[in-house]
């Protein structure tokens, strides 16, 4: 007794170990030892530790029924141990991707057999034969009441309790039943019977021929022949699903045909097995293979019979994009040879076929028949149907509500197959003239025309301004980004249209056109090379001009010939758009114009010029009116050729709003708009002259023209000078030199950094009196400072500073008060910066005398350069430290003000 309270007790703390918060429920070990207990003390741990014991009972049972019902009896093929495998594994590492047609039907049966017990509820059928092992559950009920499961024994006899032996042996189920029932009531009077099939014996079976694992297997006695396949693994690849046989005492009963159960569930022939039988898997018989554009592509077996309209139906059929006449059908020949037949199955129907053979069913051309194809910036980009007499306003309901806001309505394209070779030809419209029934415009359609709109903006900045500026609502605005959207599309169709497919080919198509052209003439190649700008691809539109016209001249280079010129034209100049576009059909300056965009403010109607090239390849200007040219009553006279250049001059003497600054000590110091050829004295005269406090024989004039010119020099002979300082370096050592190297490369950088200020020398008293005439240019900068009293002493003194003016003083006297000259200055090279911007270079024997007012006066800078002798004669250092020291007076002068 004390070992069971101990079992008990160690039972209990492994069985339920719990906190003060939740309750562990018990595994399925624990419910086992659970039950071996007395059913007491069953409730009295249930009680104590707070589980349902009866619900914990249902569940084991259903997990039981479960596990029983529930079992795989087939497994996927493990044939090969885990080496066996790696090394396969290894193998078809480096084998190509295999894209080659299976056999039809065999995974539905390739599986390995493990165990095979289908559930006992299945239904009994009628004809069920009954044998030894076979049980029957018999219900009573009327005057007694009893509920017995008896089994048939081997003799064939059936053993109810107190009644004789009843011999079922080779009977039907069904007739087993009623033999019971009829027996019951005649030998017990008042009660009446209930029976029904209990569990069924088991037979054995032989599955024999091409099977997986061919052999005998032991299967309830329900089983068909296709259990039995399942049981043996399925059928090798060499066996066949057409003819598989039911063998009963060496006579063949039956013959199963896997195509009628896998094509048309039909399982008619899947027959029930009895013991002793024989499945046999013959050899497979004629393969044919079909792919392509069928639903089901493999490898079919075929009776002698079938013909190609059987397999078409086997594989499912044609799929929608099917192109049966074009079917073709490969096949060895007698002399090992292979061949291929053309095959219209429309009309060969019931050709018989070869094993061997390979049916070929392509697919029907992505290409759309009767239709046009709508792209750029549009609603609803897209292919439309088309029909004989069908327009460009045919294709759009509204203009507003089909076109993007972006879209220009005044250049528009078709794109026309002239032939076979895909060739092109293109007619320019307008969109708002078509849509208002204009018979130029509203151009009547082909099939397989491509209408192309442009927007009316080059750059995505532009298109996004506009778009705001538009106030549109954020629905709208959400609306605009399907242009991005479509972008894809237009690399996917409209370029596959043009037959270039990548972005590379195109522009390499554009180079070699572009290179062809300016070949011819140098303005052409003026024009071309104009048209390139600092833009990058991503900076232009979707839909821009310089998009979508890229592969449409690109195709027009490609198709063009010596008889069958390219049809291109330029036109540069006052026009919005200047560039290369594509000729269209009847072209004329005036749809040029158009397709440019359109004229600028600026540009002169009274002349324009076409240079053209003649026959012999000779160059002619012709001089046109282009008012005239824009007439449409006249424009057909106007007509452009294959490479015509087109230049549309801007109004004589046109200036945009040209401005020059005056600061300083002037009365009114500002921004003043002049007119093209205005004067300073002028403009002096509009700022009201000088103040009091002025100082104009030191101001500082600036021009930008001057001011870049020098930026490009400056720059220059930065890197000449790192060029010679590198190319001495290999001759003699810099560090030999007097001036070491810091100070060399001090210098360099000091010249790298300069920014060039377009100072231009003016006599500025002479110029506000009018005796000198000097013409003003935009962005030009006058700065007048306020009287300077000093005299500056920069470069190679041993302190640069300033000094206040003393007339009695000398440049000596100068140079001494700053500290004398350095070891490295150029003691003979000295030279004066004037306060005007004037470099004097003193007289020899004269620097030490006493400087009159021609030699220094207030404003002045005596400038000392570096000894350049004493660095190798680096002919360049003289010049950098000159333009050092001089761009450092202007800026000075500048600061000043």
């Amino acid at each position: 007794m004390k070992f069971f309270k101990l079992f008990i007790a160690l039972f209990i703390s492994l069985l339920f170990i719990t906190d003060a918060q939740s309750v562990t429920a018990p595994s399925k070990q624990q419910i086992e030892q659970l039950k071996k207990l007395p059913k007491s003390q069953q409730e009295a741990l249930a009680k104590k530790y707070g589980f349902d014991l009866s619900a914990l009972n249902s569940e084991t049972n259903a997990t039981k029924n479960a596990d029983s019902e529930n079992v795989e009896s087939v497994l996927p093929r493990e044939t090969l141990n885990i080496k066996e495998k790696e090394e396969v594994n290894k193998e078809e590492k480096f084998k190509p991707k295999s894209t080659e047609l299976e056999p039809f039907g065999y995974e539905l049966f390739s599986g390995q057999p493990t165990t095979f017990a289908p559930t006992e509820s299945a239904l009994v059928p009628d004809d069920y034969i009954v044998g030894p092992g076979d049980s029957f559950s018999i219900n009573l009920y009327g005057k007694e009441y009893s509920s017995e499961e008896v089994t048939v024994n081997r003799e064939g006899r059936l053993v109810l309790q107190n009644l004789s032996p009843v011999n079922v042996a080779g009977l039907k189920y069904k007739e087993v039943v009623e033999l019971i029932k009829l027996k019951i009531q005649q030998e017990v009077i008042g009660v009446k019977a209930f029976v029904s099939m209990g569990k069924t014996r088991s037979i054995r079976v032989m599955v024999l021929g091409e099977s997986f694992m061919p052999g005998a297997y032991t299967v309830p006695s329900l089983s068909s022949i296709t259990h039995a396949i399942f049981v043996s693994g399925g059928i090798s690849k060499i066996g066949s699903l057409r003819h598989i046989q039911l063998k009963r005492g060496g006579k063949v009963v039956s013959e199963l045909d896997l195509y009628d159960l896998l094509i048309k569930g039909d399982s008619s022939g899947d027959v029930i097995l009895k013991p002793g039988d024989v499945v046999f898997i013959p050899p497979v018989g004629k393969q044919v293979s079909i792919k392509g554009a069928v639903k089901r592509p493999a490898i079919f077996e075929l009776e002698k019979t079938e013909t190609i309209n059987d397999l078409i139906t086997m594989a499912g059929g044609y799929t929608a994009n099917a192109n049966s006449a074009k079917t073709v059908v490969e096949r060895y020949t007698e002399d090992s040879f292979k061949t291929v037949i053309p095959l219209d199955i429309s009309l060969k129907a019931n050709t018989h076929l070869r094993t061997g053979d390979v049916i070929t069913v392509p697919s029907s051309s992505g290409a759309f028949d009767n239709s046009v194809t709508l792209l750029g910036a549009v609603t609803y980009p897209g292919n439309y149907a088309w029909s004989e007499g069908k327009k460009v306003k045919d294709l759009f309901s509204s203009l507003k509500s089909d076109l993007l806001p972006i879209a220009d309505f005044d250049y528009a394209l078709i794109l026309r197959e002239i032939n076979e070779k895909s060739d092109i030809e293109v007619y320019q419209f307008s969109l708002i003239d078509a849509f208002n029934n204009d018979p130029k415009n509203n151009l009547a359609l082909k099939a397989d025309d491509v209408i192309v709109v442009f927007s009316r903006f080059q750059t995505k900045v532009d298109e996004s301004n506009a778009l705001k500026s538009l106030a549109l609502t954020e629905e709208q605005l959400a609306h605009q980004k399907r242009v991005e959207l479509w972008n894809e599309f237009e690399k996917q169709e409209f370029y596959k249209f043009v037959n270039f497919i990548d972005d590379e080919s195109l522009d390499q198509e554009l180079s070699e056109t572009n290179s062809s052209l300016a070949a011819n003439a140098d303005n052409i190649s003026k024009l071309l090379n104009a048209q390139e700008s600092d833009l990058k691809e991503a900076d232009y539109a979707v839909f821009s001009r310089k998009k979508l016209l890229k592969p449409i001249i690109a195709k027009l280079n490609e198709q063009s010939s010596h008889q069958n010129k390219i049809k291109v034209f330029g036109i540069r100049g006052e026009v919005k758009y200047a560039g290369l576009y594509p000729l269209p059909v009847n072209a004329t300056v005036n749809k040029a114009v158009v397709a440019a965009g359109g004229l600028n403010e600026s540009s002169y109607l009274g002349r324009a010029e076409i240079t053209r090239f003649t026959n012999n390849e000779n160059i002619e200007h012709v001089n046109i009116d282009l008012s005239d040219a824009l007439d449409s009553n006249q424009a057909a006279s106007f007509a452009v050729q294959s490479k015509d250049s087109i230049s549309v001059y801007p109004i004589p003497n046109w200036q945009s709003d040209l401005r020059v600054r005056i600061a300083g000590e002037v009365k009114f110091p500002g921004v003043y708009s002049i007119r093209k050829g205005e004067d300073l004295t002028s403009v002096i005269k509009r700022a009201g002259g000088f103040t009091k406090f002025a100082y104009p024989e030191g101001a500082v004039f600036t021009r930008q023209a001057i001011r870049e010119k020098e930026q490009r020099q400056i720059d220059k002979l930065a890197q000449d000078l790192r060029r010679s300082v590198a190319s001495q370096s290999f001759t003699k050592s810099i560090t030999q030199s007097n001036l070491n190297y810091a100070d060399m490369d001090k210098l360099i950088s000091d010249l790298g950094n300069i920014k060039s200020v377009g100072r231009l020398v003016i006599d500025l008293p002479a110029v506000e009196k009018g005796v000198v005439d000097l013409t003003l240019q935009n962005n030009d900068a006058l700065y007048i400072p306020r009287e300077n009293n000093n005299i500056s002493v920069v470069g190679e003194v041993n302190f640069s500073t300033s000094h206040l003016f003393d007339s009695r003083l000398t440049l000596q006297d100068y140079i001494n008060r700053s500290g004398g000259f350095k070891a490295g200055a150029d003691e003979e090279r000295l030279y004066i910066i004037k306060a005007s911007g004037l470099v004097v270079v003193p007289e020899q024997g004269s620097w030490f005398a006493v400087a009159d007012d021609a030699t220094l006066s207030p404003g002045d800078t005596i400038v000392v350069p570096l000894d350049t002798d004493q660095i190798d004669n680096l002919t360049l250092w003289s010049t950098a430290t000159q333009i050092i020291y001089q761009m450092g007076v202007a800026v000075a002068a500048i600061s000043s003000l």
